[in-house]
């Protein structure tokens, strides 16, 4: 079985090695690179399954390096998880909003690193999956070909965005989306939507959904996700 392949761009020595070691310990193969110049250079070479991005790079900082493998169909498809120091909340929201799948802040533990970027993986893997397969966690299901929300088998009655919002996190659990993202797909791109009008139905959705509410989670200064 081929092993997937994922480049570490980072110009930190140690930060690199203790990733890299890490990483190749599990099993994958990995690749290097200190600037964002060398990292876009090799990741169109020899496209990764994914890249592990720090955002404070010399020359090219991360959020250009994100930009560039996000417009390039050689690369389009690798998927990112940032790298970022704590505080840092704008810049995660321009990476996500840039395409990147996920982020760690600094300081980090290598075991969270490692099952975050396994988990993005296997999320990519999967989502392709047909978007009318009915959902189901613990006690709620969604029903996307009916259009249809239960909890504990009992019908609950969701208006179209409510449902459109929770079927959009709920297909891609773990995942965290910046508020512009979740309209976006929830409505499609150009909707007459504004970003801060998702947290009032956010607000609505939890409520109707009584004790799973915690399902959908805030994450402070970036967005929300679906509870993986």
């Amino acid at each position: 079985m081929t092993k997937e392949r994922i480049l570490v761009v980072e110009d930190g020595e140690d930060i690199q090695e203790l990733v890299r070691f890490h990483l190749a310990r599990e099993g994958f193969d990995v690749e290097t690179r200190a600037t964002g110049e060398e990292g876009i250079a090799a990741a169109r070479e020899n496209p990764p399954d994914l890249v592990v991005l720090d955002l404070m790079l010399p020359g090219v900082d991360g959020l250009e390096v994100c930009r560039v493998l996000r417009g390039d169909d050689k690369t389009a498809s690798s998927a990112i998880v940032m790298l970022t120091a704590k505080g840092e909340e704008s810049d995660i929201v321009t990476g996500l909003e840039l395409g990147a799948d996920d982020y760690v802040t600094k300081p980090f533990s290598p075991r969270v690193l490692v099952a975050r970027i396994k988990s993005v993986l296997r999320r990519r893997a999967s989502d392709a999956a047909d978007e009318s397969t009915r959902l189901t966690f613990d006690g709620l299901a969604i029903d996307p070909r009916r259009h249809e929300v239960a909890i504990d088998g009992v019908p609950t009655k969701l208006t179209a965005t409510e449902f459109r919002i929770l079927h959009f996190l709920a297909r891609r659990p773990g995942w965290v989306f910046t508020r512009y993202q979740i309209v976006d797909g929830a409505h499609g791109p150009d909707y007459p939507v504004t970003d801060r009008s998702i947290d009032f139905q956010m607000v609505g959705l939890r409520r109707k959904l009584g004790e799973y509410a915690n399902l959908i989670e805030t994450v402070r200064g970036v967005g929300y996700r679906f509870k993986d």
